[in-house]
């Protein structure tokens, strides 16, 4: 076949051959791929940690890019052919620097996951002392869990909230004094107030700790000035670039005033040895297409329309708690200063039940533990709802009753058998999921546009 490499020899070519060759050569994959933007076009995603993905990072991370092996950083690679990579990496790493704050910021890890466990590794010698959030009081694994690495390899102590459903900081102090951990981690995957950087600061002052900050959840609040800014209070602060920032999966890892300072006890700076813990020490050649989907994220995250994305979040945050409580439903926590809505369920639903009752009707949430939680993680007495894609298809305040009541009136609907078999009328969920696909299409899931 005879091809005109002219035709070839631009971004927007090779996507459009690739998408004329998907769509012919590998028709069952062209299908799933299609029918995946259907699904989320008609259900409502109401997951926390979910928003779509602007097209620009999209393109980006399909871009030629992938074919470049690129070990090392700008200006020390140890490959050739890595001049544009040079100039897309440093693009992205002055992008966080000015979107967050930061004097530093690493963009090669492949996730925040990663990047937390790059941090562990880098600052602690297997066996310390590591404080963090309690998983079921709101923490994430990565924060010290007993199932995961950061509770295998170190010593985890675990700090939580109070019977109000907020941080107990007077417990964080007493457990920090009493075990002087070399790290505390702040930040959580299911909590829905704000969180005192500070104050976590002063603790960490005080028993001589590194505090590490995860603000994965709340990134965009974060950036925008909607919540109080971890960068130069923690140590260390990590993020993902897809929950809020409408970007790529990947993580992020950053430093503020305490960049240039050397870690207590080693010979560098914050700066060396967090750049050295994701390369070498951890992680190979880095995902380029994916740095250049980060950079697009953050010039989107620096827009207007990214501010107003991230205002609409809070409003209807707090519109839904508000509606679920006058439903007689608890919010862990009294209510919501971010995305998330942490909803205690009534009698014998479960977790499970609600999560596979709602996805039946088009609306999909995710089951989580709560305070008090007295079943296992794969049946849990809780959901977790955040407003991330909500927020992008411009939701108003009747979209958010309507949304609310119709969750309501589901899983009023729903008879559990067991913690995890439920009847529902078939004929009744079928109203129920045209009763979705209406509001679906009544505020549509434009952020394939950007607003």
């Amino acid at each position: 076949m005879i091809v005109n490499n002219e035709l070839l020899q631009s971004q927007a070519s090779l996507l459009q051959k690739g998408l004329v060759d998907l769509e012919i050569q590998d028709e069952e994959l062209s299908k799933i791929l299609d029918d995946e933007v259907k699904r989320q076009h008609r259900t409502l995603s109401l997951v926390a940690s979910c928003c779509a993905v602007t097209p620009r990072a999209l393109v980006a991370s399909a871009s030629a890019l992938v074919n470049v092996t690129a070990e090392g950083t700008p200006g020390r690679r140890y490959h050739a052919g890595c001049k544009n990579v040079d100039l897309v990496e440093s693009l992205a790493i002055r992008r966080a620097q000015k979107l967050f704050g930061a004097q530093y910021a690493g963009v090669q890890s492949h996730s925040a996951s990663s990047a937390n466990y790059q941090v562990l590794s880098a600052l602690l010698e297997p066996g310390d002392i590591l404080l963090g959030m309690n998983l079921d009081h709101g923490g994430h694994l990565t924060h010290g869990s007993p199932v995961t690495f950061s509770g295998t390899y170190y010593r985890s102590i675990g700090y939580g909230t109070t019977s109000e459903g907020l941080i107990d900081y007077d417990e964080v102090r007493r457990l920090a004094h009493i075990h002087h951990p070399r790290i505390i981690i702040c930040g959580a995957t299911a909590y829905s107030r704000i969180v005192d950087f500070e104050q976590f600061r002063k603790i960490a002052d005080e028993t001589g700790s590194i505090l590490l900050a995860d603000i994965s959840h709340i990134a965009g609040l974060v950036a925008t000035g909607r919540h109080p800014s971890s960068i130069n209070a923690a140590h260390v602060t990590t993020t993902c670039t897809h929950k809020q920032l409408a970007g790529p999966r990947g993580g992020l890892i950053m430093s503020g005033r305490d960049a240039n300072e050397k870690v207590p006890g080693l010979k560098t700076t914050f700066a060396r040895t967090l750049e050295q813990a994701v390369f070498p020490r951890m992680q190979g050649a880095p995902a380029v297409n994916m740095i250049a989907a980060k950079a697009a994220a953050f010039g989107y995250a620096m827009s207007p329309e990214f501010d107003a994305y991230m205002n609409r979040i809070r409003i209807t945050a707090d519109a839904m708690a508000i509606e679920f409580q006058k439903r007689g439903y608890e919010i862990i926590g009294g209510g919501t200063e971010n995305h998330t809505i942490l909803i205690r369920l009534h009698g014998s639903m479960t977790g499970s039940i609600a999560e596979s009752a709602l996805e039946q009707c088009g609306i999909i949430v995710n089951k989580n533990r709560v305070l008090g939680e007295t079943r296992s993680s794969f049946v849990t007495s809780g959901l977790r709802i955040g407003t991330g894609s909500l927020a992008q298809r411009y939701i108003d305040q009747l979209g958010c009753v309507q949304l609310v009541d119709l969750v309501c009136r589901i899983l009023a609907a729903v008879k559990p058998l067991d913690e995890h078999e439920f009847v529902l009328n078939p004929a009744v969920c079928e109203l129920f999921r045209s009763e979705t696909e209406a509001l679906c299409a009544m505020y549509p899931l434009i952020s394939y546009t950007e607003g």
